[in-house]
């Protein structure tokens, strides 16, 4: 078939198409459902991926942590082993930080949030935020946890740390949200009732989703939080390293040190978990995985359901113009004339709703991006080639019996065919 043949089965398969509107609409329906919802879910998965991506390597990239508990397991769910663990100590974090030689820095870290350790209150003057985060670290806090990078003013110092003084930095949120126009570094804000100077003020982080981030921050000196918190012993030690490729090594070598220190036998698994920011995004992508697979279930009914809608029609029309095909065979059109022609109407019908659903899935992948900043979502060149290939895909192969049933009419009988 040459290409003015082509242009001609064409034109007649969108001139077929425009003469049943309602019926072609309806037809591609199914088809323009699955389409547009692979299109958008693609496309807020892909933003978040790199949203997410992004927000993690925020943490560092050349930082790991250490902790007695695998952060993935919720409470309610340790078992006895791990509920029985040793708590990790500053000394095992100074031990780390002297005797691993890929490990650039290392600082213990307590944690005193709502729900876990007990609630928080800062003040200043009339002004109160409730329920704020209460860390304490060490000076290789900064470094070990890029993202608490000082903005204004300064972080403790080791001197500080050790004779527990009553320092703090606060989150920049936090911070406008206590002083207002005033400039906080020198003043005196209370914490749980007890008064910190404010020494430093963090860059603005929100963290993910708009959730609680640097900003909603108050770090104090690790010793003092210790005196301070006694309860509050869940120790996690904040690893980095000089390079990212020396990362895997300093895990290596603070797993050994660690299992010495805390006399693991050999053959047995460690007592304490090693996170990197590589293992939450392989549950993040693995969380997202599990997502667009449903989606991609659910698009599949759509689009079988779309076939099968395909089919029909294009059976019905193969009924409808079975006194043209006569005509058509009468005058010389071979049987793959006849079965081309119907496949390019079927192929064209799911191709127009492939690319109405992938126009569809555009408008909500940018609405969703516009009414809901926290869920940002790009629209992925791949998938939206994926999205025309598999419609037209589906026109070619629910459009082959109607095609080969055409294609085989005996051209006497429907000459006869009223």
């Amino acid at each position: 078939m040459n290409r003015a043949e082509w242009r001609e089965n064409l034109s007649v398969a969108l001139a077929t198409i425009a003469s049943q509107k309602l019926r072609a609409f309806l037809t591609m329906l199914g088809v323009v459902i699955g389409v547009g919802s692979v299109i958008s879910v693609a496309a807020i998965i892909h933003g978040l991926n790199s949203y997410v991506t992004g927000k993690l390597m925020e943490i560092g990239s050349k930082s790991f942590f250490i902790a007695r508990f695998d952060p993935g397991v919720p409470v309610d769910r340790w078992n006895e082993e791990t509920r029985t663990r040793r708590h990790l100590t500053a000394e095992d974090a100074a031990a780390i930080r002297d005797n691993c030689p890929t490990v650039q820095k290392a600082s213990p870290i307590l944690t005193r949030i709502p729900g876990f350790g007990g609630s928080n209150e800062a003040r200043y003057g009339n002004n109160r935020v409730e329920e704020p985060f209460l860390r304490g670290g060490e000076p290789e806090l900064e470094i070990v946890l890029p993202v608490y990078a000082v903005g204004e003013g300064r972080f403790f110092t080791h001197e500080e740390d050790r004779r527990g003084a009553m320092l703090c930095l606060l989150g920049d949120g936090l911070a406008r949200s206590l002083f207002g126009p005033v400039d906080p570094i020198g003043h005196e804000v209370r914490v749980n009732g007890l008064p910190f100077e404010v020494v430093g003020i963090f860059e603005p982080h929100q963290g993910l989703f708009g959730g609680p981030g640097v900003d909603q921050f108050v770090i104090i000196p690790y010793r003092t939080f210790a005196k301070l918190y006694p309860e509050s012993d869940e120790v996690i030690i904040g690893v980095s390293v000089r390079d990212a490729a020396q990362l895997r090594q300093a895990m290596d070598e603070a797993a050994d040190l660690l299992r010495k220190r805390r006399r693991v036998p050999a053959g047995k698994r460690n007592d304490f978990e090693i996170v990197s920011p590589d293992l939450l995004t392989d549950l993040w992508a693995e969380l997202t995985g599990a997502i667009v697979l449903l989606t991609l279930i659910v698009a599949s009914i759509g689009l079988i359901v779309g076939g099968i809608g395909v089919m029909n029609v294009m059976l019905i029309s193969v009924t409808e113009r079975t006194a043209e095909i006569g005509v058509r065979k009468a005058v010389g059109a071979r049987r793959s004339d006849i079965r081309t022609q119907f496949l390019l109407e079927a192929i064209t019908l799911t191709g127009i709703g492939g690319l109405v659903g992938i126009l569809a899935g555009v408008v909500i992948s940018i609405s969703v991006a516009h009414l809901f900043p926290s869920l940002p979502a790009q629209v992925s060149v791949f998938w939206t080639a994926m999205g025309l290939l598999i419609s037209v895909t589906v026109g070619l192969f629910f459009g082959i019996y109607p095609a080969v049933k055409a294609a085989n009419l005996d051209p006497v009988r429907c000459l006869r065919y009223e």
